[in-house]
C-alpha cells in the first residue's frame, strides 16, 4: 500500500480532541476545516512560565537517491515515545510546492510514520507559505516604487540587494532584468528570483519569538545601498508594518496529527541547503511548554541541517538539545560506498562497511555540539541480518549505539527501542550542549571552523573581494552573527558526487550575503543554486487528480 493510500485510511480525530492531549483549548484554536488548526497567539503567551520539555533533534547522514526516511523516523519516534507514556508533540516543517512538484512527491514521513492531512500538508495547507511570499514581494515593490517616486532614500540602482520569491522550481527567473518598458515602468536594472524558502522573510519568520520581534527583524532587512555604500533598511521603506499585518496569522504555529492522533506542530520551511532548515522557533518553544518531549527535525544531512540547528537556532532561541538520532538506512550505506542505484537490493556487506565512514564522519561532528547521539537503522524489507550488524559494529566502534527501526511497516511498535534509548540518554544527564564556535570570532574563522571542523575541508578558497566584504560588515556591528553555509547537501564537499567521507578538499567561496533581519551571514558555496530548476522529469508529470476526485502522484 503506497503513503498516500495509508494517509487516506487514516483514523483522523477532529483537531480539538488533539490540542486536548496539550492542553489547548478549542476557543484557542483557530481551525482549518476539521484535521488542522493554528494556534492563537494569546494562549502561546499564557504559556511561557511553565517549564520545558525535553528537545530532541533527529538527523541524518547525506541524503542519497536511495532514501533515509529522516521525517518519518522523527513522526516514528513521536509515536514511539507517546507509546511507551511520554507526553510527546512532533516539530516538523511545512513542506515547498517546489520539491513537491520537482523530485520529491511530498514531505509527510511515510508508511505508518506519516503525519495528516498529507495531500494539505504538501501543497498550499494553511497559506504560511503564500504569505510569507506576498510579504517579500511587496517589500520588493515598495523598493522599485519607492526608487520609481524620487528615491528619498538615494538607493543606488546598482547595489539593490533585495530579490523577489516564489515558492517554485523555475530556473529561468534566476537572473532577469526589470523595469523595461518605458520611462512609465521604472529603472531597467538586473535583478532575479530566488525560491520562497531561501527568503530571508522565511528565515525570519522561523526565528521570530513574537509578532513585536517579527517586525524588528523585518525592518533589519537591507534591501541596497546608497552611493557612500551605508545600508538602506526595510524600515526606512516603511515596508515592515505592512509585511507583518500579513504574516500576523502564518506566526501562529499549525497543529495537526500523526496516524495514530498524537500532536504534530508543522511550521515554517526554510531549506537546509541555502537557509538554516529548521522549524519555527515559536512552534517548538510552544511544544517544549505543552509536552515532555519534543521530536524536531532538521534539514538533510547533520552537516548541513543539524549544524544550523546548534549554531543558528539554538544559539538564537536559547534552547538546549538533551539528545539527538543519526538516521541511516542500509541502501544508503551501500550507496556511499560504491554500489549503483539499481544493485541496492543484493547482499553487501563490504559496502555496507565502506559506507559507514559517512555515517560515522556525522557522528562525530553531532558529538562535537555535546549532544549524546543514537544512529537510528531505518528499516527496508530488502535489508539482511548481516548487513544491519555491520553497521551496528561500526556504530559501536564508534562509541555510541544502532537501534534497528521497523515503524514505516508498524507504526510506533516498531520503534519502541528507539524510543526507550533516547529516554535513557535524555534522563542519563550527559547533555552539555554548545556552539561549534563562539560569536565573537571573526566572521571569516567562523566560515574555516564550519568548513574545517563539520567538512573536514582543508581550506576555505574565497576571493579578496569576499574577505573585504565580510570584514565591512564586522565594521558595521555585523560580526557576531552565526554563519549560514549554503552548499550541496549531497556530499561533505561541494561536489554532490563525492560521497562517504572525503578529506583534502577546499570549501569554495562563492558569495557572501548578509541577512541582517533574520541574524545571520549567508555563505554560498560551490555551484548551489538559491533558485533550483526542476529535473528532466518532474514529478508534477504524474500529479493528477483521478475520476474519484482524489489527488494521485504525490507518492
Amino acid at each position: 500500500m503506497s503513503d498516500i493510500e495509508i494517509a487516506r485510511k487514516a483514523n483522523k480525530k477532529p483537531i480539538q480532541e488533539i490540542g486536548e492531549k496539550l492542553g489547548i483549548g478549542a476557543n484557542d484554536l483557530l481551525p482549518f476545516g476539521h484535521d488542522k488548526a493554528k494556534v492563537s497567539e494569546s494562549f502561546i503567551k499564557s504559556i511561557q512560565d511553565r517549564p520545558n520539555g525535553n528537545l530532541v533533534l533527529v538527523t541524518a547522514i547525506n541524503p542519497t537517491p536511495a532514501g533515509e526516511g529522516k521525517t518519518t523516523t522523527t513522526v516514528g519516534l513521536g509515536d514511539g515515545l507517546n507509546r511507551i507514556g511520554k507526553k510527546t508533540a512532533i516539530c516538523i516543517r511545512e513542506a515547498s510546492l517546489g520539491p513537491c512538484f520537482g523530485m520529491k512527491g511530498g514531505a509527510a514521513g511515510g508508511g505508518y510514520a506519516q503525519v495528516v492531512p498529507m495531500e494539505d500538508m504538501n501543497l498550499h495547507f494553511t497559506g504560511d507559505f503564500h504569505a510569507i511570499t506576498a510579504a517579500h514581494n511587496l517589500l520588493a515593490a515598495m523598493l522599485d516604487n519607492h526608487i520609481y517616486w524620487g528615491n528619498e532614500q538615494q538607493v543606488d540602482i546598482r547595489r539593490v540587494a533585495f530579490r523577489r520569491v516564489m515558492d517554485m522550481n523555475d530556473r529561468a527567473l534566476r537572473s532577469i532584468v526589470c523595469s523595461l518598458g518605458g520611462v512609465a515602468n521604472g529603472f531597467p536594472r538586473e535583478a532575479g528570483f530566488d525560491i520562497t524558502v531561501a527568503s530571508e522573510v522565511m528565515a525570519i519568520l522561523c526565528l521570530a519569538n513574537d509578532l513585536r520581534d517579527l517586525e524588528k527583524r523585518l525592518g533589519d532587512i537591507i534591501v541596497g545601498y546608497r552611493r557612500d555604500r551605508s545600508p538602506v533598511y526595510c524600515r526606512d521603506i516603511k515596508a515592515d508594518g505592512a509585511m507583518t499585518v500579513l504574516l500576523q496569522q502564518a506566526m501562529q504555529p499549525n497543529l495537526v496529527q500523526t496516524l495514530e492522533n498524537n500532536p504534530a506542530f508543522v511550521h515554517g520551511g526554510p531549506f537546509a541547503n541555502i537557509a538554516h532548515g529548521c522549524n519555527t522557533v515559536i512552534a517548538t518553544t510552544t511544544a517544549l511548554k505543552l509536552a515532555d518531549y519534543v521530536v524536531t527535525e532538521a534539514g538533510f544531512g547533520a552537516d548541513l541541517g543539524a549544524e544550523k540547528f546548534f549554531d543558528i537556532k539554538c544559539r538564537k532561541a536559547g534552547l538546549s538539545p538533551k539528545a539527538a538520532v543519526i538516521v541511516c538506512t542500509v541502501r544508503a550505506m551501500k550507496m556511499n560506498g560504491g554500489v549503483a542505484r539499481d544493485d541496492l537490493g543484493k547482499e553487501n556487506v563490504e559496502a555496507v562497511k565502506a559506507g559507514c565512514a559517512n555515517l560515522g564522519r556525522h557522528i562525530e561532528n553531532v558529538k562535537q555540539f555535546g549532544v549524546p547521539a543514537v544512529v537510528a537503522i531505518n528499516h527496508f524489507v530488502s535489508d539482511t541480518d548481516n548487513e544491519i550488524e555491520a553497521i551496528k559494529e561500526y556504530v559501536t566502534s564508534q562509541g555510541s549505539e544502532a537501534v534497528l527501526c521497523k515503524h514505516w511497516a508498524q507504526g510506533s511498535a516498531g520503534i519502541e527501542d528507539l524510543a526507550r534509548k533516547v529516554v535513557e540518554l535524555v534522563e542519563g544527564g550527559s547533555a552539555q550542549y554548545a556552539p561549534l564556535y563562539p560569536e565573537n570570532m571573526p566572521l571569516f574563522e567562523k566560515i574555516e571552523t564550519i568548513a574545517k571542523r563539520i567538512y573536514r575541508a582543508d581550506e576555505v578558497l574565497a576571493d579578496q573581494k569576499i574577505r573585504d566584504q565580510l570584514k565591512a560588515w564586522e565594521k558595521d556591528g555585523y560580526g557576531n552573527l552565526p554563519i549560514c553555509m549554503a552548499k550541496t547537501q549531497y556530499s561533505f564537499t561541494t561536489d554532490p558526487n563525492r560521497r562517504g567521507a572525503p578529506t583534502g578538499h577546499s570549501l569554495p567561496v562563492r558569495e557572501v550575503r548578509l541577512s541582517a533581519g533574520a541574524g545571520f551571514v549567508v555563505v554560498i558555496c560551490g555551484e548551489i543554486m538559491t533558485m533550483p530548476g526542476l529535473p528532466r522529469v518532474p514529478s508534477a508529470e504524474v500529479i493528477r487528480i483521478n475520476e474519484e476526485g482524489l489527488i494521485e502522484g504525490l507518492f
